[in-house]
């Protein structure tokens, strides 16, 4: 974390200063603005968080509630996910406050005994072989709670005004503010009370119930499956060995799906209620929670638990569901989307697989810097249509996932051939819930691959996988993507071939090319965040010598950045080589990564026109 920029900072300083729409913003809701967020769930308050980054945009989030989210139903945090939160700064402290999944184990019938469990298999969490993010569980809420938090002491100042309520909206085209959307007040004096406001963009981020997804003509496609699961959070006393290690487990009498929670004792457990009748009309979610914690100890048997106090419980049947459009453009319109769908509101499906708040923050993610990059001037209307292109088949690859898992949860020992089968698919399809399986197409704003065998580490449309570097600075070892944070920027890791007497020359030219994106009254940086990696030990390199391009000047003081050159050359501190780690060419090899961390060019060093047609076609000239 840099700070001191614009002078010394004595507080904390997370806490960016407030500029823009962040001075002397209104309490309450303006009559017109930038972009309206409706819903305060994990993509909207990630939206909230990211948009306050961009605090010449006017961006304000309702919420029908009247405070923040006392306890979140969604709990599984994603190692993509805790690589985006690192982005938004907060990792490590709610890595520090989660449980880390180091295991999970899988019980299975007795064969000398079928009616009684044992442990079958230990697995070591997929989280520990494919990413250095750690697989956590935390309350939704306290997710919810940090972003609040990265909204609030963003420049925008972002905070949501709570107690509001979405009622409906209407497109008007050719309007400066198109979106006329009617909301009520749902508490305190105003309650009751109706008004029109009006919105260049409104994000619909409210849930599996969306009224905005109601209000477009959106349709949830898909079905409910014939089955039932009780989950509840509970603290007990047990005399169940892995009590405290996630479990898959499978007996006679059903199936459960156990999760120890954060804070030692809390434990969330998926209970297998069976087959739903043809004619039950949802009557199973009637169950009472004392028949959940009976079946629970059946299937344990014998084994049992002691409930002692109920956090939280539900009972549903498992729905895959993807709606029929992300936006608000039908057909073969070519019109600007004005009205998007994120989350729950265009993807709903079991909670078994730890997907749906980390899909749902990706899709805010997705959407809040192209909204914020547009909204500012960087880059084209066009660039909306890309959200849909998207996101929606990354919901359908999750539905189809789901299915998958779900119904291999849910399977009697009788059906079951192979022990393994559920340990092994686990193991083998790591790399999608984790959230690192995410490919996106060729775009305006995501690259063809023809140079993708210079850095064949780094796959055109996935997530920029980052691996420990040098900082030439200082000597630290540093991981060179974990230095990206969530403002908006663009990077472009230039990476030296051996000597680096071609990145002088790669430099000179593309230097003015990124300039000629970047408002002439805005830092060097404002737009792209340049770094170079050497392949030099880091004693040998010259930092003064270094092209100026890595060395921009910034803030109102004009400071040098002394952090954006590094090596990759091994040393006590760093046993990593990312041209080997990454398949980086050693001839040199240029590449830019979208605001929110996913490869969009792989360049040679001399492709400089490449790059320069490239930034043509996704932004807009300053």
């Amino acid at each position: 974390m840099q700070f001191h920029h614009h002078g010394y900072v004595s507080e904390d300083p997370r806490v960016a200063g407030a500029a823009g729409t962040g001075i002397d913003r209104p309490a309450d809701l303006p009559d017109e603005m930038d972009v309206l967020i409706v819903g305060s769930g994990p993509a909207g308050m990630l939206m909230a968080a990211q948009m306050s980054q961009f605090p010449g945009v006017t961006t304000r989030i309702i919420e029908r509630r009247g405070g923040r989210l006392p306890l979140g139903q969604a709990d599984g945090i994603q190692p993509r996910s805790v690589e985006t939160f690192a982005a938004f700064g907060f990792a490590e402290r709610i890595t520090a406050e989660a449980y880390n999944i180091a295991f999970m184990n899988f019980w299975g019938p007795d064969p000398e005994n079928p009616g009684n469990i044992i442990r079958t298999t230990r697995t070591e969490d997929y989280g520990l072989k494919i990413s250095e993010f750690p697989h956590l569980i935390v309350n939704q809420a306290r997710v919810l709670d940090y972003f609040a938090e990265a909204a609030e002491i963003g420049p925008g100042r972002i905070t949501p005004d709570y107690g509001v309520e979405f009622l409906g909206l209407t497109v008007h085209e050719g309007d400066e503010y198109p979106v006329e959307v009617r909301v009520r007040y749902a508490a305190g004096e105003r309650e009751g009370e109706e008004r029109t406001i009006r919105a260049k963009y409104v994000a619909g981020c409210d849930g599996a119930r969306s009224r905005v997804r109601e209000a477009i003509g959106r349709q949830h496609v898909g079905e409910f499956s014939a089955h039932a699961w009780g989950v509840m959070d509970i603290m007990v006393e047990t005399d169940f060995p892995d009590w405290r290690t996630k479990c898959a487990i499978n007996a006679e009498a059903g199936n459960i799906l156990h999760i120890p929670r954060e804070g030692g004792y809390l434990s969330r457990v998926y209970v297998d209620l069976g087959e739903v009748a043809a004619d039950d009309n949802h009557q199973v979610r009637s169950t009472p929670i004392e028949k959940v914690i009976e079946k629970a100890n059946e299937i344990l048997y014998p084994y049992s638990l002691d409930v002692k106090e109920i956090a939280w419980s539900s009972v549903y049947e498992v729905g895959h569901r993807v709606t029929d459009g992300f936006d608000d453009v039908s057909g073969a319109s070519e019109r600007t989307p004005r009205v998007f769908l994120t989350g729950d509101a265009c993807h709903t499906h079991s909670a078994k697989a730890g997907q749906g708040m980390n899909v749902s923050m990706q899709d805010g993610f997705n959407l809040g810097w192209k909204l914020g990059s547009v909204l500012t001037g960087r880059n084209p209307e066009s660039l909306l249509a890309t959200f849909t292109a998207e996101r929606q088949p990354v919901a359908q690859q999750l539905i189809d996932f789901d299915r998958e898992w779900s119904s291999l949860m849910a399977r009697k020992p009788e059906e079951i051939s192979d022990p393994q089968e559920l340990s092994n698919y686990y193991l083998a399809t790591a790399e999608f819930p984790s959230g690192f399986m995410t490919h996106y197409s060729p775009s305006a704003i995501t690259g063809t691959d023809e140079h993708q065998s210079l850095a064949a580490g780094f796959p055109l449309g996935r997530r920029f996988k980052s691996v420990e570097v040098v900082r030439v600075c200082d000597g630290n070892a540093v991981h060179l993507g974990h230095h990206a944070r969530a403002d908006g920027r663009w990077r472009v890791y230039v990476f030296a071939d051996a000597g680096g007497s071609r990145v002088g020359e790669w430099a000179s030219v593309a230097g003015p090319v990124l300039a000629g994106f970047t408002p002439s009254d805005a830092d060097a940086d404002a737009i792209f965040d340049v770094k170079a990696i050497y392949q030099d030990a880091y004693e040998d390199i010259d930092i003064l010598s270094v092209p100026k391009l890595f060395l921009p000047k910034s803030g109102p003081l004009r400071l040098t950045d002394w952090e954006k050159v590094y090596t990759a050359a091994p040393n006590t501190w760093c046993k990593d080589d990312i041209f080997a780690e990454r398949e980086v060419s050693r001839d040199g090899v240029v590449v830019v990564v979208r605001p929110d961390q996913y490869v969009a060019a792989v360049l040679p060093l001399d492709a400089t026109a490449e790059l320069e047609s490239f930034l043509k076609g996704a932004f807009l000239p300053a």
